[in-house]
């Protein structure tokens, strides 16, 4: 019989998160210097093959869901093979959903053949709705770039489109109402995420972050949110806004943390496997599946990292150290 994926702490995991590159066509402040950031040598890369078959693994072992990020995925040439391949697989509660973060920049191309490779739901980086600010925050003027896609996104029945939005004291935080009268207009989710300790340049301070409760009463000046029940694992604390059924979304994994539920691996664009966004520590994978290629090890493997997995991220704890690899190398 399959061992869970269960940890020490008791925590079942079923999610696997995917960097499949480091790559970024932006350069968003928050995330990376404007220089960007030492790439991988491309033979440290997982190949094609290589990447499906620890999905598989994985999928064998216990996952459910494979969700694609980055740097950002849609780089990656092979991301249409990469979606159809993983969609074809079925675990023990049937097929596997795909879904994926981007910034939204091929989409317009991409869109429609990743929904029919099997991507099941799109996440959009979208931080503020001001085409200047865009180009300030990203370091490139592809706003109007980033807005096709969502449109690509929306045509291809996506549905709902969902959007991920980090405000930024002095810069982004006067547009939440905004946002949100501009995604309930469109029919779209919005999520607020709280800015997390994970940028390139290792310039992120605690008291200079928007919390999910500032987030809370800036939305509540204009609207009426009521707890969504029944969270579970996810990461988004969700509320119907002015009664439903659209709903919007907060990610406060720094001021509230939802790591007791927490049900995540993730996977290096290299082949390393990560307990939580924060470790310090990773599991290499890609050198005994390219030397032995043993399904046995690597199960081994992903039950010996999640043997390791801390009951928190230790961001709020006084020792807290920021993992050497930033975002754009972890995923999201």
């Amino acid at each position: 019989m399959t061992r869970p994926l269960m940890d020490t702490h008791g925590r079942l995991h079923r999610d696997l998160r995917i960097s499949l590159t480091d790559k970024c066509n932006l350069r968003c402040t928050y995330c990376m210097p404007a220089e960007g950031v030492p790439l991988l040598p491309k033979q440290e890369l997982l190949t094609t093959e290589e990447l499906l078959r620890i999905v598989g693994i994985a999928v064998d072992a216990g996952v459910e869901e494979v969700r694609l990020t980055g740097g950002e995925p849609l780089l990656r040439p092979d991301v249409v093979d990469i979606v159809a391949g993983i969609s074809a697989m079925e675990g023990g509660a049937g097929p596997v959903e795909v879904s994926m973060t981007t910034n939204a920049l091929r989409l317009p191309t991409l869109a429609e053949p990743l929904r029919q490779a099997g991507l099941s739901r799109v996440n959009i980086s979208l931080d503020t709705l001001d085409a200047d600010r865009f180009k300030q925050l990203s370091r490139r003027d592809r706003f109007e770039d980033t807005m096709a896609g969502i449109d690509a996104a929306d045509e291809a029945g996506f549905h709902p489109v969902k959007i991920n939005t980090v405000l930024m004291p002095d810069f982004n935080d006067d547009e939440p109402v905004e946002l949100l009268r501009w995604a309930l207009r469109r029919g779209f989710e919005l999520r607020f995420i709280e800015q997390m300790p994970l940028d390139g340049g290792h310039e992120w301070q605690r008291t200079r972050m928007i919390t999910g409760a500032q987030i809370l009463e800036k939305l509540r000046t204009e609207f009426t949110l009521t707890e969504v029940a029944g969270r579970g694992a996810a990461p988004a604390e969700l509320f119907h806004v002015d009664g439903g059924p659209a709903k919007v979304g907060v990610i406060a994994s720094v001021t509230m943390p939802f790591c007791g539920a927490c049900d995540r691996l993730r996977l290096t664009a290299d082949g390393q496997l990560r307990s939580c966004l924060f470790a310090q520590g990773e599991t290499d994978l890609r050198t005994p599946l390219r030397e032995s290629g043993d399904p046995g090890e690597i199960v081994d493997l992903i039950h010996s990292c999640l043997a390791g997995k801390k009951p928190g991220h230790g961001i709020n704890e006084p020792g807290f150290l920021q993992p050497p690899r930033p975002m754009s190398a972890i995923g999201g």
